[in-house]
């Protein structure tokens, strides 16, 4: 017993040693996506400003593939020291793991750092549709099943689960139809080919801008700034259907916890600023501080959500 004490103090010691000489060598930040898109904009935005902040060395380096997965497996891989962080989003760090195999486990393999800022989805009609609320939709589809059919950006992601969770709420049933992205799906429902779909803000916002589509709900629940006219999901009376994406900086687990606590603060620190909430806000994304602990707890409740309604829908996406 007293050797296991003597090893654990060690342990602690040599902890707090490698957090007060932290960073001793540059940071890198994994962006699991190719340049452009929200993932990447918030890597580079935080690894910017981590560095105005303090002066730091920080990396960014764009590692895509596997749905944005190879990049967390990546960094469930590297040494557990805070200088291989990596951004998780609700896709990566909730969703894939729960329809496709990967080779790191969100919860035993990663160690939450700092929540950056969290968006709804948006669920939207062309501005030509003879639908001019969500409620409208929801009796179309209680009248016939078949006719209306909502587009999303890929089976198993947010919106795809999003709106599995609507039409449970609801208690109706649409025509889904999947797409390789936001763009096409918004094409086509500009074009006729869609009555519904749903989409982030940041794809769906410069649309919705030029009157060419219409925002019907977000699913959030509060209203978005970006869009402070548009309701919620439950506002219109659907209840337990509420989904937000979220982004974060996670780093491998056993990374020494004073390490963490220093890197939460710091990103605290820059989430308070108001030039870091505008960049955010330019994107449809708030800002949203909080400690690792509850960023831990929002993984957790956000894959226990996932799971159940994945479950119901009886999703299942090819490996």
């Amino acid at each position: 017993m007293v050797r296991k004490l003597l090893a654990v103090a060690a342990m602690a010691l040599a902890c707090a040693a490698q957090a007060q000489d932290y960073p001793s060598k540059p940071i890198r930040i994994i962006i699991p996506s190719t340049p452009g898109g929200g993932t990447d904009y918030i890597g580079r935005l935080m690894g910017s400003k981590l560095h105005e902040l303090n002066g730091w060395a920080v990396v960014p380096e764009n590692k895509p593939g596997a749905g944005t997965a190879l990049g967390l497996a990546e960094a469930a891989r590297a040494p557990a020291q805070g200088y291989d962080l990596v951004i998780g989003q609700s896709d990566n760090v909730t969703l894939i793991p729960l329809l496709m195999k990967v080779s790191y486990d969100p919860i035993k393999d990663l160690a939450p750092v700092a929540l950056v800022a969290t968006t709804p989805m948006v669920l939207l009609v062309a501005e030509s549709s003879p639908y001019k609320s969500l409620p409208e939709v929801i009796e179309a589809a209680r009248k016939d099943p078949n006719k209306i059919s909502y587009g999303t950006s890929g089976t198993g992601g947010g919106v795809h689960i999003a709106m599995e969770m609507l039409q449970h709420s609801a208690g109706v049933k649409m025509q889904h139809v999947p797409y390789k992205g936001s763009a096409p799906a918004l094409a086509d429902l500009m074009g006729g080919h869609l009555q519904f779909a749903g989409s982030s803000i940041s794809s769906a916002a410069s649309l919705i801008k030029a009157g060419k589509v219409r925002a019907l709900a977000v699913t959030s629940p509060r209203r978005n700034p970006a869009l402070p006219d548009v309701p919620t999901v439950a506002e219109l009376g659907y209840k337990d259907c509420d989904m937000v994406t979220y982004y974060g900086v996670l780093a491998p687990a056993r990374t020494p916890p004073a390490v963490v606590a220093r890197l939460n603060a710091d990103f605290n620190r820059l989430l308070a600023r108001q030039d870091v909430r505008d960049a955010l806000a330019s994107q449809g994304l708030e800002a949203e501080p909080a400690s690792s602990d509850q960023f831990a707890a929002l993984i957790r409740q956000d894959i226990g959500k996932a799971r159940r309604a994945i479950a119901a829908a009886g999703i299942r996406v090819q490996q």
